[in-house]
């Protein structure tokens, strides 16, 4: 126990290690990245430094992954270089036996991320957000879904119009039980628009029958009007309507339950939240499986030679599992893969793959 005990700490050290150099790097990167962002809306130094600091969990906590590999590299070639490993070994231990602290370790970094980091990796990006388009001068997310249905925003100079549907297709360019309130540039609502169907052509919102009440009369109703089809003008897109929605990784995995569900109810799809929600729960797996990816090149005596070539073959292997469980994400958010084989495949083959190096190098 006080071996493992041991082990568990100086991994955690390296860890840590890795993570401050990638911290360092990452920043000096970033704020370079953001001042040219804000250069020219008038941004200065300390809009720069506040973006790179509230961008920086959500960069460290995305490459976890590659962080735990690397310092599982670190952390099993100093041993090899003291003959620890020698001494470990001798005491009877076999190698796989040697990898559980790591292994525990990098489970346990990957719970914490889920239940802690990520709440805070989410409120940080949404205040990334709202930094970065207050130092540009840009408008907020176009859309958002409540209980009510989807709600969307879009506006001209001289009138601001917000639009609410129960319901939508996949990509939110026709709407049901849709109803278009339109306000002045003082904030007054001026009309409202229920129709049955809107369906977003090039520059407007074509309607299926349609009743409108000029809520600035005294009595609306007396001077309603129907029309079996009409338009209302529109700046939105279909691009805008889906960027709107945002990264899923804006969303605290406690709440991302609950907005699938609601995006499910509205009539989207929100395949790349439930694909983005599978893989923070696959998180824990997948660290696990980049240590013992390290392991299984690296638990060898420096004497025995060819160290260059296997922690480079190491390395290539865990850069080559990250960027698989890459590839994979985007063909779930296609919809070509489910997003529970997204999720798990490649961390359980990574996983089974350097077992099985593991037991036939090393206790083979």
């Amino acid at each position: 126990m006080i071996l493992q005990l041991y082990l568990a700490q100086r991994y955690f050290k390296n860890f840590l290690t890795v993570l401050a150099i990638f911290a360092v790097i990452h920043m000096v990167v970033d704020l370079t990245e953001q001042m040219r962002k804000i250069a020219l809306n008038g941004g200065d130094l300390g809009d720069a430094l506040t973006l790179a600091l509230l961008n920086m969990p959500s960069a460290l906590y995305s490459l976890f992954p590659l962080v735990v590999m690397l310092a599982t590299l670190v952390f099993f070639l100093s041993l090899a270089r003291s003959s620890e490993l020698v001494v470990v070994r001798a005491s009877g231990r076999s190698a796989l036996r040697a990898t559980m602290a790591p292994i525990g370790v990098a489970a346990l970094i990957g719970i914490i991320g889920l239940l802690v980091i990520n709440p805070i990796v989410a409120d940080t990006q949404i205040a990334h957000e709202r930094k970065l388009a207050q130092v540009r001068g840009a408008q907020e997310r176009t859309l958002a879904i409540t209980q009510e249905g989807l709600w969307l925003r879009q506006g001209t100079r001289d009138q601001q119009t917000v639009i609410n549907a129960l319901r939508a297709n996949s990509d939110g360019t026709q709407l049901f039980d849709v109803t278009f309130y339109n306000f002045d540039t003082f904030g007054r609502i001026e009309q409202r628009i229920d129709a049955d169907e809107a369906r977003l052509g090039l520059q407007s919102w074509d309607l299926t029958r349609a009743k409108i009440w000029d809520l600035t009369q005294t009595n609306p109703e007396a001077s309603a009007e129907s029309f079996e089809s009409y338009a209302v003008p529109s700046t939105l897109t279909r691009e805008q309507i889906l960027d709107s929605f945002g990264d899923p990784s804006n969303i605290s995995i406690y709440a991302l339950p609950d907005f699938i569900t609601q995006l499910q109810e509205a009539g989207f799809a929100g395949l790349s939240h439930r694909v983005w929600f599978q893989m923070q729960l696959a998180n824990p797996l997948m660290l696990m499986s980049m240590v013992l990816i390290g392991a299984s090149l690296t638990m060898r005596h420096t004497r025995f030679g060819r160290t260059g070539p296997l922690v480079l073959a190491a390395i290539l292997l865990g850069f080559g599992l990250y960027f698989l469980r890459s590839f994979a994400q985007v063909l779930g958010e296609n919809g070509q893969l489910s997003a529970f084989i997204v999720a798990w495949t490649p961390p359980l083959a990574g996983s089974l793959l350097a077992l099985g190096v593991i037991l036939h190098m090393e206790d083979g």
